[in-house]
């Protein structure tokens, strides 16, 4: 009898807890000061504040280089041609510069978080960029750039991919498995400037969903061929899924700076030391 009774005593309790606990969260979730589940999701889900065009302005400019064939000069090369055909030999010199001289290469997403959110980057931060897709780029520069454990981003034309002299889809997809970074560049060179509304599929588009099938993985960033852009579709861009994009020594777009970010031709007639200063001289 005596233990029945406790026991009753010992459910009634339970009974009463519960009902105090229901009472006690109702009244908090009237009030507001109850922290659901959903209220977790939605805290960590905030999205990051992106900084204005004046600030990505204001930042400290990363060096970026270009390159585009890496070989010996031939008897029919222009002496124009020497600025953007670079001997291997100059070629290696300016990344054991680099190396040297205490730069660490980073990719395009860690130049977008830096300007766009102020991520912290390494010391002497450079980002080293290819375009056209030229075989040599896999052959040679390839090769020296891991010797230092750098990385790069290779800006490719899709309709040279497989072509004599060009990389393939299995080079492609090397090395972006070694950790450089595919980007587009259109499908044949196509002046940005001159685009028309189909442009927009066949030089933009297509190229983005055959990188990606190459590749597995989000193309994301863009390199204007020749460096020419124009303020009037620079918005475009991001609508079609970049993050970014890359002219040349021109002077930034004020209202998007992150479509116009500047780089460096790195001719094939400089020295090293050259090339240290030049990179000092353009980006301060």
């Amino acid at each position: 009898m005596k233990r029945s009774f406790l026991s009753l005593c010992t459910v009634l309790l339970i009974l009463a807890s519960g009902c105090v606990n229901t009472s006690l969260s109702e009244t908090a979730s009237a009030t507001g000061n109850s922290k659901t589940e959903k209220d977790t999701i939605d805290t960590g889900a905030k999205a990051k504040k992106e900084a204005t065009a004046t600030e990505v302005l204001s930042k400290k400019e990363v060096p970026v280089l270009c390159y585009h064939q890496i070989r010996d000069w031939k008897a029919s090369d222009s002496k124009r041609a020497h600025d953007d055909i670079i001997p291997p030999a100059n070629f290696k010199q300016h990344i054991k510069m680099l190396a040297d001289s205490g730069y660490h290469t980073i990719l395009p997403d860690q130049l977008y978080d830096y300007l766009n959110y102020g991520a912290k980057l390494p010391e002497k931060p450079i980002i080293i960029s290819f375009d056209d897709t030229d075989l040599d780029q896999f052959t040679v520069a390839a090769p020296e750039l891991k010797k230092y454990g750098f990385k790069g981003v290779f800006f490719i034309m899709t309709v040279s991919i497989g072509r004599p002299r060009y990389m393939s889809k299995a080079q492609i997809k090397t090395l972006s498995d070694e950790g450089h970074v595919i980007a587009s560049h259109t499908w044949n060179h196509k002046n940005f400037t001159q685009f028309t509304d189909e442009d927009w599929a066949i030089q933009i588009d297509k190229p983005t969903k055959t990188l990606e099938t190459i590749t597995g993985k989000k193309v994301e960033y863009f390199a204007y061929p020749y460096g020419v852009w124009k303020p009037e579709t620079l918005h475009k861009l991001k609508e079609h899924g970049f993050k970014a994009a890359f002219i040349l020594s021109t002077k930034r777009d004020e209202t998007n700076p992150l479509f116009t970010i500047r780089r460096i031709i790195d001719p094939g007639t400089y020295t090293a030391k050259n090339l240290n200063n030049s990179i000092n001289k353009s980006f301060k």
